[in-house]
């Protein structure tokens, strides 16, 4: 593989060549050029056949590039991907393309989208205030090293990224008895209640005794 005998750094996952990462610097003469990124890359078992999976581990502003799961709109990527292509080619050619021509037309950040059609020059500002919080060279070292601890409330980073999806590092709510309803009671305190004006209703089913019921329920007494 091409890519291995590159300049890159890449890291395997668990010695596999199915999974890796790679250190991706910014192009030069753009907004992203001071910064650096630890990609995610996947290979499915169809590869080459079918189009790898990538994404940006660390934060990075751009239209077409999903802030929170770092997941990558790129056409060569999720559609028109041939076995021809080498893994080199997307840190030497489609990425750096992507970076420096953005598609606002196609947007996975809208808020980027919106704000290079808006003002181009507040936008490149607002890369380059990323590039500085969010893609050091330290920060590419760590990105994704804390998933399974406790993780920043204000920074959310999936578990997992591919092309156009995200993982989930969320908790899932459980549903069932025990479940909150909403007014501080569990389902389990509803149900008993709802027993309880069950056997209230059948006992004013029963209505009062009458005057002949109160003289028998007398003589048994007796």
């Amino acid at each position: 593989m091409k890519l291995l005998m590159s300049d890159y750094q890449v890291t395997l996952v668990n010695n596999k060549m199915s999974e890796f990462f790679v250190k991706f610097h910014g192009p030069v003469e753009t907004p992203f050029a001071k910064g650096v990124w630890k990609i995610h890359v996947e290979l499915p078992e169809q590869f080459p056949y079918k189009s790898p999976s990538i994404g940006f581990m660390n934060k990075i502003f751009h239209p077409n590039i999903d802030e929170l799961s770092g997941s990558v709109c790129l056409d060569v990527i999720n559609q028109t991907w041939s076995p021809m292509f080498e893994l080199i080619n997307i840190f030497e050619i489609f990425l750096p393309q992507l970076l420096r021509y953005p598609n606002p037309a196609d947007p996975l950040n809208g808020e980027a989208a919106a704000l290079l059609m808006r003002d181009p020059k507040a936008y490149a500002k607002k890369v380059e205030s990323y590039v500085d919080r969010y893609a050091t060279p330290e920060d590419a070292d760590q990105a994704g090293e804390d998933d399974d601890d406790d993780e920043d409330e204000d920074d959310p980073r999936p578990l997992k990224r591919h092309n156009g999806h995200s993982g989930t590092n969320g908790d899932a709510k459980p549903n069932g008895n025990g479940h909150n309803n909403g007014n501080g009671k569990t389902e389990d305190d509803v149900d008993g209640e709802e027993d309880e004006d069950d056997e209230d209703d059948k006992m004013s089913d029963m209505g009062e005794f009458s005057d002949d019921d109160e003289e028998i329920m007398g003589k048994m007494d007796d």
